[in-house]
């Protein structure tokens, strides 16, 4: 049997990497192949891309266009070294972030054309893309308030992305939810305010759902 891709997208504080590990520790308990990954990253090569876009381990400025072109250059190699491997076998892949990630941020954020970066994405995933997006939708403020709260008990500070300027996570957040318009059909909108519990009760009957029509 065909495997499931599932992916995770929200703004910053969503609670996306609770919600993934949560889903995958409760599939697994069910008997499921599981595979978690994240975006960018998940291979040796988009983790070293991961520490240049997040965390400025290549020691300069980079341009937008660089930001965006590193990012499709992680997703590349992801979808053909974790995630198809994954879906042929049978697995249920869960990744924190994908493609919609860049719409979002570089689309929305940044300005860059919407229907360019649709061209770029089809060229790094072929034909791989996301039976289910799960979209945690979570007001921009209360987000960086669990930024804050989280940085507080880590002792970290916001990272490249986060440090962007609130009016450019709201044209992220606001550019999510037009994705989730376009696509209804791919997209599931959940409440990312309430309590992890609630939000993954949610999550778990979408997810049962895309499994069974698999």
């Amino acid at each position: 049997m065909a495997g499931v891709f599932i992916t995770f997208e929200g703004p910053e504080g969503c609670g996306k990497s609770t919600q993934v590990a949560r889903l995958a520790e409760r599939l697994r308990d069910e008997g499921y192949d599981v595979v978690t990954t994240r975006e960018p990253g998940g291979t040796p090569a988009g983790e070293a891309i991961r520490g240049i876009l997040q965390h400025d381990t290549a020691g300069e400025d980079i341009c937008a266009e660089t930001e965006t072109l590193l990012f499709e250059a992680s997703r590349a190699q992801l979808v053909r070294h974790v995630i198809r491997p994954a879906i042929e076998r049978g697995a249920i892949v869960l990744c924190d972030r994908f493609a919609d990630s860049t719409t979002a941020y570089q689309g929305y954020g940044r300005g860059f054309d919407v229907e360019a970066l649709l061209q770029l994405h089809a060229f790094a995933l072929g034909e791989t893309e996301p039976k289910l997006t799960l979209l945690l939708d979570i007001d921009v403020e209360e987000g960086f308030r669990r930024l804050q709260s989280r940085n507080a008990e880590t002792q970290t500070g916001l990272d490249r992305m986060e440090r962007e300027s609130r009016a450019f996570h709201q044209r992220v957040h606001d550019g999510y939810l037009a994705m989730a318009d376009r696509w209804p059909g791919r997209f599931s909108v959940v409440d990312g305010n309430r309590a992890p519990e609630a939000v993954h009760a949610d999550i778990w009957n979408l997810v049962l759902k895309a499994i069974r029509e698999r």
